[in-house]
């Protein structure tokens, strides 16, 4: 006869993974079970291997996203762009991304996820490998190129939240959401030559494709599921909120490491840049900066969520509310003190990054509750498209077009380089002031959305 410990569910094994505990509790005869390794093969370890798979993928992901930020100087010199053409690459980027998110999203409600999310991963490594050796006289080829970039990036962004959303369970998947977007920052850091990059996804737990006690295909058309979300409030107002976070975050990545550059020119503690190679360390420093903050803000919003949302059903949205007014703040005074002090304008740089990167995962994780399983995909494809259309698909232009338009005011100098971004950059503190609002208005709906949810 077996012993009582042989037919122990799984989901226990699991939880010790993620725990950190010996699997070995004692079984319900009051037998205790020895504490064994779980097989190489079972459910528990699958799991965490796919979740490893996933946070690689979005490791490269967002290296791609934010290759050419990094370079940005040489970029400019390379092709002679001024700051409107150069963030015209980055919203490029952009709006093919949300454009096709939700055409991922339909799909992945209705087809099988692991396919469609290699497929993408696939197309947007060649052409990021291709666009690696177009020549300076080929601009327009490469603003083509960050498109269709964009295009394989959508596969992804919209895919992978959901497959981590079947594996887990609420309690559990706060946890391994925080994982998988402390590589949102990780990403960030770049070097100018790109590599090929090719990846699949394979050996989930029940394909991926159902999660438990729901069927995956999609019963409703894809309207339907867009009037559905369209009447969960707390949807909207949290996706309106990650729109001001993507805002902020999308003008951040581009003009950062530019706005320190001509803030040290005023000051004279560089030199003009002159020579073909315009390197500079604003980009290291800001990249590292991104990293930490990226990491620690991160794990910080995942663990205050789990806390303390067992003492207040609202926490999550007043998590975020609280950090987007803080890093609106934050950013605002970093601005203000660029002209004099380099390093106390990085302090509060890491600041403001460091209470944007609180809300990743709370964000995604208010979605995968409020919204019933069949039109997650759906309903993250449509925050996609409704963050990056009016959040950072438009913002590096926008910042750019207005650096553009403040310069021609007056005679071309340092100074006056310096002044127009700087006004120009102002913009992303009164957006992330409005996000902090939306989620203000979030926890308003989000017990009673959370509600409905969960009916059958």
């Amino acid at each position: 006869m077996q012993p009582p410990c042989a037919h122990e569910d799984t989901g226990l094994q699991l939880q010790a993974l993620l725990e950190g505990q010996n699997y070995g509790a004692a079984a319900g005869d009051g037998t205790r079970c020895p504490a064994v390794p779980a097989p190489r093969n079972s459910p528990a370890v699958r799991d965490c291997l796919a979740v490893a798979v996933l946070c690689f993928g979005n490791l490269i992901n967002f290296m791609d996203w934010f290759i050419v930020p990094g370079i940005l100087l040489d970029i400019q010199k390379y092709f002679g762009l001024s700051d409107g053409k150069t963030g015209l690459l980055q919203t490029v980027f952009t709006l093919c991304y949300m454009l096709a998110a939700p055409i991922f999203g339909y799909l992945g409600d209705r087809y099988n996820r692991k396919v469609i999310l290699g497929a993408g991963i696939l197309f947007w490594s060649g052409v990021t490998l291709g666009s690696s050796f177009i020549t300076e006289s080929y601009y327009r080829i490469f603003v083509l190129s960050r498109g269709l970039v964009g295009i394989g990036t959508a596969s992804y962004s919209t895919i992978a939240p959901t497959i981590i959303a079947d594996l887990f369970e609420e309690g559990k998947r706060t946890t391994v959401l925080s994982i998988f977007y402390i590589f949102i920052p990780v990403g960030r850091i770049q070097r100018r030559t790109a590599r090929h990059r090719a990846l699949s996804i394979s050996g989930t737990r029940r394909g991926a494709d159902e999660t438990p006690g729901v069927p995956r295909t999609a019963k409703t058309t894809w309207c339907q599921d867009v009037g559905s979300l369209a009447k969960n409030c707390s949807f909207v107002w949290s996706s309106l909120g990650l729109t001001a976070m993507a805002f902020v975050t999308g003008a951040l990545g581009m003009w950062v490491p530019l706005f320190l550059y001509r803030a040290q020119l005023v000051q004279g503690i560089v030199p003009p840049c002159l020579q073909e190679s315009c390197n500079s360390s604003n980009s290291l420093i800001f990249g590292g900066i991104t990293v930490g903050t990226g990491i620690v803000g991160v794990v910080a919003g995942a663990e205050a969520a789990r806390r303390l949302r067992k003492m207040y059903n609202k926490a999550d949205p007043l998590i975020c509310a609280t950090s987007m007014f803080s890093s609106a703040l934050c950013l605002y005074t970093a601005l203000m003190v660029a002209q004099t002090s380099i390093l106390s304008t990085f302090i509060f740089i890491a600041f403001g990054e460091l209470f944007l990167s609180v809300n990743w995962a709370v964000v995604t994780d208010i979605l995968l509750y409020v919204v019933t399983p069949r039109r997650q995909s759906t309903a993250i494809a449509l925050q996609i498209l409704l963050s990056h259309l009016l959040g950072d698909a438009g913002s590096p232009y926008l910042i750019g077009a207005i650096s553009n338009a403040l310069q021609a005011r007056g005679a071309p100098s340092f100074q006056s380089s310096f002044r127009s971004i700087q006004s120009s950059f102002a913009i992303c503190a009164f957006v992330g002031a409005f996000g902090g609002a939306f989620f203000l208005l979030t926890s308003l709906y989000i017990e009673g959305d959370r509600r409905e949810a969960e009916r059958p």
